[in-house]
C-alpha cells in the first residue's frame, strides 16, 4: 500500500510504514524503542500500530 501524503488522518494513522524514514523515526520515538526494534516488531505482528504497541509492551517485560 502506498503512502498517500495528500490524505490526512483515518486508517493511515493506524498503520506503520517502516519504509518511510519519518514514520519509522516517529513511531520508534512514540514507543520508546530503536528503529531496528520497531522493524522487528512489525515483521513479527504486522503493521497495525495497536498490535505493534502490545507486542512491544510484552517484549519489554
Amino acid at each position: 500500500m502506498s503512502d498517500d501524503k495528500t490524505q490526512r488522518g483515518g486508517q493511515d494513522r493506524q498503520r506503520i510504514n517502516v519504509n518511510e524514514a519519518y514514520e519509522l523515526r516517529d513511531w520508534a520515538a512514540k514507543f520508546g524503542v530503536s528503529p531496528e526494534q520497531l522493524r522487528e516488531a512489525v515483521a513479527r505482528v504486522g503493521d497495525r500500530a495497536d498490535e505493534v504497541e502490545q507486542f512491544l509492551k510484552g517484549a519489554s517485560r
